[in-house]
């Protein structure tokens, strides 16, 4: 039996621009020492920022062969993109530690994407935050870029230990 209290699922609150429950995981992920404002604004010029995109090239944002009208809608598909679906987990064995692949739960694949967002938007230099945020859902969204890299690494690694998936528990 476990020692530790049940994890409480705090609700997030929908933002108030586009009442949208993505962005504002997308705001909390991004806030930093509380400064909420300054990731709501990081976030919306990204937001902004792709809409701007889309009307100048909107032949780059097509998906199942239909244009995507709404800068959100390329961000909920870009970040469908980002998600693993399996990691790579250490069980200790007989004394080895052998690594596992496991599937990952929903609301895991949703923060993992969204910090390796955070993370390689900000390690982007010569732009500013919400440039780089945008930039890295568009990539994203075109199925390239640094996360979708990051993601296809932690699938090869699941991929290559495949091996060991009977020590999952």
């Amino acid at each position: 039996m476990s020692r530790r209290g049940k994890a409480i699922v705090k609700r997030v609150v929908l933002d108030p621009k586009y009442n949208s429950e993505l962005v504002a995981h997308m705001i909390r992920v991004i806030m930093k020492d509380g400064k909420k404002t300054v990731a709501e604004r990081i976030v919306y010029g990204a937001i902004d920022k792709i809409a701007e995109k889309m009307k100048e090239d909107p032949t780059k944002f097509v998906k199942d062969e239909k244009p995507i009208e709404s800068p959100l809608e390329v961000v909920s598909a870009a970040i469908a993109n980002m998600k693993p679906t399996v990691e790579v987990k250490t069980r200790r064995v007989g004394g080895t530690t052998f690594p596992v692949p496991v599937p990952i739960a929903e609301n895991r694949q949703l923060s993992l994407a969204l910090r390796w967002t955070t993370q390689f938007a900000s390690a982007r230099h010569g732009m500013g935050m919400p440039a780089a945020v945008a930039a890295e859902i568009i990539d994203a969204f075109q199925g390239q870029g640094n996360v979708i890299k990051k993601r296809d690494d932690v699938h090869k690694m699941a991929q290559a230990n495949k091996a060991f998936a009977h020590y999952a528990w």
